[in-house]
């Protein structure tokens, strides 16, 4: 991951996840992870086809040239690219599994630049999974960024992260259950799709404010 904003992300969710399926909303503590906010965001699950920007950063509604707050996640997609993110929300909201984006964002110029995106997610409401904190990062630096918007968006790839290296059962069985202990130290693993590579991390620790609710 080049993206300094998402590896930091997951480290300090995963610590905060000591083991469990996820960690709690309200374990999040905002200054753990100022240096990011500007490109971290959160969402709140509504229902299946509505997953709400409860906070987006600074830098992520300049790119986009709109206040995210309020807006649906799943808007702004093609039908199949829709369907793929749709996918993806329903995993993470009911096996607490996390996931990378890598999606292309385009202006009304044809410029384009590609974002990397992570999911992970947040206990919330009842101990089940009904908010996902976020961090989308560009990965390159184009001089036209923060000149001209992002009026398009389209998802090149997407890949599933497993915190304690395979799926558990849905969130609402294993909610505060544990992971097996590992017996091995913490690991990056490396997954090539395409011409890029994601960088993951497998267990381990390593100006807005995040809402309460």
């Amino acid at each position: 991951m080049k993206q300094r904003s998402l590896q930091t992300l997951y480290s300090y969710w995963n610590e905060v996840r000591a083991g469990r399926l996820a960690p709690q909303r309200l374990d999040i503590e905002p200054s753990r992870i100022a240096g990011i906010l500007s490109e971290t965001f959160m969402l709140e699950r509504v229902d299946e086809a509505t997953f709400q920007f409860r906070l987006a950063g600074t830098r992520l509604c300049e790119l986009f040239g709109t206040e995210l707050r309020g807006k649906n996640f799943l808007e702004g997609w093609s039908r199949e690219d829709r369907a793929a993110v749709e996918h993806v929300l329903a995993t993470i909201s009911k096996q607490g599994a996390g996931a990378i984006l890598a999606v292309e964002g385009a202006s009304d110029t044809s410029h384009r630049v590609e974002l990397d995106v992570m999911l992970l997610p947040l206990l919330h409401a009842g101990n089940r999974i009904t908010r996902i904190i976020g961090a989308m990062s560009a990965t390159s630096s184009p001089y036209w960024i923060g000149t001209e918007m992002l009026r398009t968006r389209r998802l090149k790839r997407h890949q599933l992260l497993w915190p304690d290296g395979r799926p558990r059962t849905t969130a609402e069985g294993a909610v505060g259950r544990p992971a097996p202990p590992r017996r091995e130290p913490p690991t990056i693993r490396l997954v090539s799709s395409d011409r890029r590579r994601f960088r993951v991390l497998e267990g381990g620790r390593a100006g807005s404010k995040l809402d309460k609710h």
